[in-house]
């Protein structure tokens, strides 16, 4: 009898415990929500708190303002197709399920194990009960099911379209806008009631990522989305076709790229609004719900070094004030000079032909309107809008002004951009994207910007010619003139700096003082093919992005004609100061929540990607990017860099022990076609830097007297100089084997002799690549000199001229016709002195600048 009543119990306790835990889970849920028929309750918010930004040394640099931007509007105010756009892209079925989905949630767990997007799993309740209740960017199980929770409760409490009225007024879409209203005022510049098919797609497909989706930041990526929205509402019957196509085409056709994200304009004391300006945006895309961005209260530690920030922002200010004023003046210069003969004649051919780019005085005219427009008329329409209200009319003349003066801008304003990174780490430590930060301007240039970086490309192929060992960098190569041929048969015929040819060169100085010709014997002889890895590999280009990024299997691409962000080429040269270890270059170190507890560890993630690469880390090896390093010395001695660095004396100071010191650095300067764009981009043993100047809009130029060597390669100069102060002494140090360092005669590459005399040079070498024999050009020319004077002397006396010569006055002969031809480079040896470099490298250009006829 005894089993029976003990099974019993034991029936019991397997039946009744669960529903006692289910009883007492209910309980508890219910007690949480005893307040939920209050519908304030639904609206409280925890305590707005701002974000914080803090430097390396935790320095406060900026606060991420808690001001929202929130503007209510009822439903009933709002167009049909706003409502039908969220349905498509966030809820198909809201109006049908109560609260949850399951095919939904099942989608996306689906999505999650094959590690692919196959949407959300949570539906419009769910989304406003978590943006309400729960903390979004904690990404766990409880945290959903607490997010359910809520949901169901609001589905008991409100209808549906209360629910979307509260969803629609509550919801972040980026920017720092709460609602749909603001919204709609801040990326199209008029309220929700007035919103088109287009601009309700739109403003939908910010919901997911409004950082990825913006349209002034991504606007391909954004069209791409929006038209999908459109799409699919016109297959569910919301649209017809032809109104979503007409809407999408009108709203591109008018859409006003002046309006801009004007968030990060109400910040205040910034100490770097450059820098601060790309976190937040990184910010947007790495945490999950970019509201709490404004209201979370994170703190943020991120790499920036605001010593040095403070360095590149005043640099880059002061030289792109000289810059624009230089070029200002240059071309009123040439304006007058030209302006009797050529207007004239340019009028008559815009009158006869219609060449609108030959019409200068309607240019003239034009500039004068925009001018007149500013100082009169526009103080007119501020009152008229006042007086009648005519707010909207103000805003499309304004904005209507404001493309043109922008776009005046792009055209005539030399913008510029500077980034620094930590060759060991890979830190962000300056970061200046243009002019000044405003509404008008927040292109982040060193970030964004796709330009060709003409020289500065030349040390990546470099590198895979030394790896070839078919090359070293004592390897004579001829410059003269050539006709390459690509591969499609089209002939392509290069010309140097200034047109000046040099003879045989070694591979060394080509790339010192920027050769073109040389270096693209160098790309012939190593190959496009490996030219092109090494290039993407050592920038971070994805192979796959690289035919649109120009890398074309092209003689032209040698001399730098593919296209770059500033960034990739800073990660590039910093490789080469690493080591040959890849470099990632980031801003965010960690971010915490309010409570102290960290919610992205992006360093730590950067490590990990770095160490799961293995040996695929090495992306060149430590001796070839020592012998790169090497000769990119060079360039601040006697090349490119050479006066703008005073023959790298810039880097000179005295050491704790009262001793003179020069910090080692290395880089290369860049001017490419028609001096469209001035770079310097350069490293010493703890920074790399890179320096950009040039104008938005291609087809411009910054003229003969601003180059990468006049221009760039100053401010380069003088960012470093301050960057680098209180750093101690350190050198580039060579790969403990692999290499070998030997001393060479600076015309053969060969071994020296004594015959040789001044023409040496050291350089280091791939172990085996070395040279072995000894130079026979110098004991060839010395032998021609023994042989020949006597010789000379005889015929001399046999014709009985009178030389002068007595037995107290030997014989002179100039014999400088033996001597190495005259079409080489006159600097030869590694060991000129500061004083004596310009004058044998190159010219005295006026001022006492110092500028070689061969440089870029």
């Amino acid at each position: 009898m005894k089993k029976p009543k003990r099974s019993a119990l034991l029936f019991c306790a397997a039946v009744f415990a669960p529903a006692l835990l289910v009883g007492a889970g209910l309980g508890v849920g219910l007690a949480a929500t005893q307040n939920i028929i209050d519908a304030e309750n639904f609206t409280e918010f925890v305590t707005a708190l701002p974000t914080k930004v803090f430097d390396i040394n935790g320095e406060l640099v900026t606060e991420f303002s808690a001001d929202e931007k929130r503007e209510l509007i009822a439903l009933e105010r709002l167009p049909k197709h706003l409502l039908d756009a969220l349905i498509t892209r966030e809820d198909r079925v809201f109006y049908e399920h109560r609260g949850f989905n399951v095919k939904a949630i099942a989608r996306a767990a689906f999505g999650q194990i094959l590690g692919r997007p196959l949407g959300g799993g949570s539906t419009l309740t769910q989304q406003i009960a978590g943006t309400l209740y729960t903390d979004r960017t904690e990404k766990s199980l409880a945290r959903k099911l607490r997010e359910l929770w809520w949901a169901l409760q609001m589905e008991r409490r409100y209808t549906k379209d209360e629910i979307l009225e509260l969803y629609l007024n509550k919801i972040y879409f980026g920017a720092g806008t709460y609602g749909v209203n603001a919204a709609a005022k801040h990326y199209f510049g008029h309220s929700a009631e007035q919103i088109t098919p287009a601009e309700a797609a739109l403003l939908v497909v910010q919901l997911a990522n409004p950082a990825h989706y913006n349209p002034f930041d991504h606007t391909s990526l954004a069209s791409e989305r929006q038209k999908s929205v459109l799409d699919e509402m016109v297959q569910l019957g919301y649209l017809p076709r032809g109104e979503a196509d007409e809407s999408f085409d009108d709203f591109w056709l008018s859409f006003d790229f002046t309006r801009v994200n004007s968030s990060a304009y109400r910040l205040r004391d910034d100490k770097a609004p450059w820098f601060s300006e790309y976190v937040r945006r990184e910010l947007g895309t790495m945490l999950y719900g970019g509201q709490d961005i404004y209201t979370g209260g994170f703190a943020v530690h991120t790499t920036v070094n605001l010593r040095h920030q403070t360095a590149a922002e005043e640099t880059m200010t002061k030289y792109i004030e000289y810059a624009n004023a230089t070029h200002r003046k240059t071309v009123s210069a040439n304006i007058s000079d030209a302006l009797d003969l050529y207007v004239p004649l340019s009028e008559l051919l815009t009158l006869l032909h219609g060449i609108r780019g030959l019409d200068v005085f309607g240019e003239r005219h034009r500039q004068r309107s925009v001018s007149a427009y500013a100082a009169e008329i526009n103080p007119i329409v501020d009152a008229l809008a006042l007086m009648f209200g005519a707010e909207s009319l103000k805003t499309d003349i304004a904005n209507r002004a404001a493309a043109v003066a922008a776009e005046d801008g792009k055209r005539s304003m030399i913008e510029g951009t500077l980034v620094s990174i930590e060759n060991d780490t890979g830190y962000i430590t300056a970061l200046v994207g243009g002019s000044k930060l405003d509404e008008q301007n927040q292109y982040i240039r060193a970030m964004q910007a796709k330009i060709q970086p003409g020289s500065t490309f030349k040390p990546l192929y470099y590198s895979a010619a030394i790896d070839s060992r078919a090359f070293t960098a004592a390897t004579p190569i001829a410059d003269t003139p050539v006709v390459f041929y690509n591969e499609s048969g089209k002939p392509y015929i290069p010309e140097n700096f200034m047109g000046r040819w040099q003879g045989s060169v070694e591979l060394w100085f080509a790339l010192a003082t920027s050769m073109n010709v040389p270096s693209l014997r160098v790309l012939d002889g190593v190959g496009f093919d490996a030219a092109i890895n090494r290039s993407v590999a050592l920038l971070g280009i994805p192979p796959e992005e690289a035919p649109s990024r120009g890398f074309d299997r092209v003689y032209p691409l040698g001399l730098g004609t593919c296209s770059v962000r500033p960034v990739e080429l800073a990660r590039a040269y910093a490789v080469f100061a690493n080591q040959g270890k890849t470099v990632t270059p980031f801003a965010i170190r960690t971010v915490l929540d309010r409570n102290g507890r960290v919610v992205l560890n992006h360093e730590r993630d950067v490590r990990t990607a770095q160490r799961e690469k293995g040996s695929a880390a090495q992306l060149v090896s430590p001796q070839t990017s020592f012998i790169i390093t090497s000769i990119l010395q060079h360039s601040v001695r006697i090349g490119t860099l050479a006066n703008p660095t005073n023959f790298g004396q810039a880097f000179a100071y005295t050491g704790a022990d009262g001793k003179k010191y020069t910090l080692p650095a290395a880089g290369k300067t860049g001017t490419t076609q028609n001096w469209a764009d001035a770079w310097a981009a350069g490293f010493t043993p703890y920074l790399t830097a890179v320096v950009w100047f040039g104008f938005d809009q291609r087809g411009e130029t910054l003229g003969l007297n601003l180059t990468g060597s006049t221009l760039s390669g100053k401010a380069w100069a003088e960012y470093m100089r301050r960057a680098n102060e209180g750093y101690p002494m350190r050198s580039f140090e060579p790969p403990a084997e692999g290499l070998v360092r030997a001393e060479v005669c600076s015309v053969s590459g060969q071994l020296p002799t004594p015959a040789c005399g001044n023409n040496r040079t050291t350089q280091y070498f791939l172990q085996g690549t070395q040279p072995t024999d000894f130079c026979t050009r110098h004991v060839s020319l010395e032998t021609s000199r023994e042989l020949l004077l006597p010789r000379l002397a005889a015929a001399h006396a046999q014709s009985g001229a009178k030389l002068g010569a007595t037995d107290a006055a030997p014989l002179k002969l100039d014999l400088s016709f033996l001597t190495a031809p005259s079409a080489e480079p006159p600097v030869r040896s590694g060991t000129l002195s500061p004083k004596t470099a310009p004058r044998r490298a190159g010219e005295q250009a006026g001022g006492g600048a110092f500028s070689n006829p061969w440089l870029d």
